[in-house]
């Protein structure tokens, strides 16, 4: 679970610019001749307005993650830990790219071809192309976009972005080399496509989105991927490390990504058959069959990185990580892989910091497949310290809660809980805060741990604008929003993602309460009717909906316990005494308009073709702007005098923030809480639906458009290499400009 960066710094792209000199670009439609070709005519089927929200940002706001001053002090052997997970983490880069898009792969390898056929000069790409300076940039800035987002679909929404130069620039610079003029034809006209409006959001198939989770598999349907799901939860199969491919002749293929391309000799993890007849339900009488070697040559490549990883090891209880990590990676055993969690939770206070492997399941459609990510990371001590802290109040703080001890873990597991550098991190997009394991078995038993990207958090864009933010509120908000964000992931990751007790059936007649008496709901009054049966998680009952749901939990939790001014204090603001007018107040007001102000331009990601949410961080934090409006007493609410709301700002009433807006959280908290806990599916996603409804009116068409029009950029992050002397065994560092030019060149001298 993760925690992205979109209270401080979200997203929003400027109006649309032409063609001329970046000095001198006016604020002006779509230049004429990008309608002047096959690719892009399919365009004119949106207004101005609808195809501006799908280009590349100009120019995207890239920033650089500094890491030297963190990493010089480590010892050569702690070096060569880091330097091997970094190896490691990008090895798997061509991996997330195919998960993106078909396209993402050759656009890739379109780039770099460029790069390395002029050496990085792209001046003389453009002389050589004959294109202008504009039409360079826009390519430039089309480049530092995909490759930040590791794809041509935005990590964060979850939409398509287009470049804003007209094709023939992309085919004049292909020209000028083989290799380029080779992948570029292997992207078939997709980095331009928009003839079908479905397909620039990625999503089920059968909602006429696009997903590649189901590869070559044009007629699955929702139904039959569910079906699949339950054959292997039934048999124990786990699907973090899958995809699944529907053939011509109707077999239900896993893709298992493993380095090896057969079942392992001594079995995979539900033994060594790989071809099951289905009994029962839709697929009765159809074959599923398991399929090693997805992702071949890379999962070998990684297990060999974290092979040597190992061997730079600080303690054994690391080396044993790694060797759990290898085994699940060269094998496609997920069972290896939670072994690998266990020793990682156990790791305390490591000074190189690290997690890979397919994690979070926010882009699978279905919510349950993982995308792959790694990162290495240094730990920061003197920010540590106040992590600390927190995880030492926690069990105090976890009380104080809506909800009876009942729906509580019997004993908190303290966590370990840091702030970190990042060095690398390979994925579709930067977390500002992670918490993981994701398997609630090992969170309940073994407990998990709690990390905060500080280089993320404090990587600063320049010329950042701040819209729907009042003139008499922007001091106060520039002041503590970084103060307010870190409290606010803290307490998200570490007590919002860390608390809670799911009610189960662990085993046939085997409960984790008392089954005779079961705990009294605080929503109805009466004993609880429903429960996880065995074999059944979080996300197999709640299915897609579960990471919004969960992230809009922890967000809640953090927002009740933020107006604790003794948790205000462990970050160093007040005394612990309630003071909502002294500077713990500031932070806490920050936090609060903070959250406003996200769940407002949240908006963005929600598609009103398709009615949906593209984005699960973003569909939270609308519902909790929705509890706050619904908070009633003047809490809060959205203000304005023009028609077309371009004046509209947030009013966000300090004063009440203790009284009205705590107790609109709490009632919004404990509801999804209790709901989760007791695996009520039916009435916890109605619940939760209802709160996170847009509709076309009000919020789907005035709101939208207004936020629309205000959109800025959102960060992209250049970040180092490390290189290891052979000979000697030392390992140096090499970091970027933080430029479009530089983001390119990381990529081209990572050489994945």
């Amino acid at each position: 679970m993760r925690f992205p960066l979109c209270i401080r710094s979200r997203v929003l792209r400027l109006p649309v610019k032409s063609y001329v000199s970046a000095a001198s670009r006016p604020q002006v439609p779509i230049r004429h001749s990008f309608f002047q070709t096959t690719q892009s005519r399919s365009l004119r089927t949106m207004n101005a307005q609808e195809l501006s929200q799908y280009l590349a940002d100009a120019p995207p706001a890239v920033v650089r993650l500094e890491i030297a001053k963190h990493f010089e002090p480590l010892t050569d052997k702690q070096k060569r830990y880091a330097h091997f997970i970094s190896r490691a983490s990008f090895a798997g880069h061509r991996v997330v790219l195919r998960q993106v898009s078909p396209e993402s792969e050759p656009i890739y390898d379109f780039i770099l071809a460029l790069h390395k056929k002029f050496g990085g000069d792209w001046k003389k790409a453009a002389a050589t192309a004959g294109i202008d300076e504009a039409d360079l940039n826009s390519f430039l800035e089309y480049a530092a976009q995909f490759l930040g987002n590791a794809g041509n679909y935005k990590s964060f929404g979850d939409s398509k972005f287009i470049p804003r130069c007209p094709p023939s620039v992309f085919d004049a610079l292909a020209s000028t080399c083989p290799d380029a003029s080779k992948h570029y034809k292997a992207t078939n006209g997709a980095i331009f496509s928009a003839d079908k409006p479905g397909l620039l959001h990625l999503g089920f198939t059968d909602d006429g989105h696009l997903t590649t989770y189901y590869p070559d598999s044009p007629d699955i349907t929702k139904d039959e991927i569910d079906a699949v799901a339950k054959w292997s939860q039934s048999k124990g199969l786990l699907p973090e490390n899958t995809r699944l491919r529907k053939t011509k002749d109707g077999v239900f293929e896993i893709l298992i990504a493993s380095a090896k391309t057969t079942v392992p000799s001594g079995g995979g993890d539900i033994g060594t058959e790989t071809e099951h007849k289905v009994s029962g339900g839709i697929l009765d009488g159809k074959t599923i069959r398991l399929v090693y070697g997805d992702y071949a040559k890379e999962m070998e490549a990684i297990t060999s990185y974290i092979k040597k990883a190992a061997e730079n090891a600080e303690n054994e209880t690391q080396e044993k990580m790694h060797l759990a990590y290898a085994k699940s990676f060269e094998e496609g055993s997920l069972l290896a892989f939670k072994d690998s969690q266990r020793h990682w939770i156990r790791d305390q206070g490591p000074m190189v910091e690290s997690n890979i492997g397919f994690i979070e399941t926010y882009r699978d459609p279905a919510g349950i497949r993982g995308e792959w990510e790694g990162f290495a990371a240094v730990v920061n001590m003197e920010r540590t310290r106040a992590f600390g802290e927190l995880v030492r109040s926690a069990p105090s703080l976890i009380p104080l809660l809506p909800w009876s001890k009942e729906f509580e873990k019997d004993k908190f597991l303290s966590p370990d809980f840091t702030s970190l550098e990042v060095l690398t991190f390979c994925g579709s997009g930067i977390p500002a805060g992670i918490n993981i394991p994701n398997y609630d078995d090992i969170r309940q038993q073994d407990g998990f741990k709690n990390v905060s990207l500080g280089n993320v958090l404090s990587a600063k864009a320049p010329n950042e604008k701040i819209p729907f933010i009042a003139d008499s509120d922007l001091e106060v908000y520039k002041k503590y929003r970084d103060a307010s964000f870190e409290v606010q992931v803290g307490l998200h990751e570490l007590t919002g993602h860390g608390c809670g007790k799911l009610l189960q059936e662990t085993a046939p007649g085997v409960y984790n309460f008392d089954h005779e008496n079961p705990p009294v709901s605080p929503l109805t009054g009466k004993p609880v009717t429903t429960w996880y049966k065995p074999g059944q998680t979080w996300s197999s009952v709640f299915g897609g909906l579960s990471g919004a749901y969960e992230e809009c939990r922890a967000e809640l939790v953090a927002m009740y316990l933020s107006c604790e001014f003794a948790a205000l204090k462990i970050f160093g603001f007040g005394d612990g005494s309630v003071d909502i007018d002294g500077e713990a107040g500031d932070v806490l007001y920050a936090s609060y308009l903070s959250m406003a102000r996200a769940g407002l331009i949240s908006v963005e990601f929600w598609d009103p073709k398709a009615q949906k949410w593209g984005q699960p961080h973003c569909q939270a934090r609308f519902a909790i702007l929705k509890s706050f409006l619904d908070a009633g007493d003047d809490f809060c609410k959205l203000e304005y005098k023009n028609e077309d709301l371009s004046d509209l700002t947030i009013k966000l009433d300090r004063s009440k923030i203790l009284t009205s807006g705590r107790k609109a959280v709490g009632d919004f908290l404990q509801k999804l809480h209790v709901y989760k806990s007791t695996a009520d599916v039916e009435a916890g996603s109605k619940f939760f639906g209802d709160m996170s409804s847009v509709g076309l009116e009000y919020w789907g068409s005035k709101v939208r458009n207004v936020v629309l029009k205000n959109k800025q950029p959102r960060k992209v992050f250049v970040q180092a290499n490390t290189y290891v002397d052979e000979a000697t065994g030392k390992v140096s560092l090499k970091e970027y400009e933080p430029t479009c030019e530089g983001m390119i060149q990381s990529f081209a001298e990572r050489d994945v």
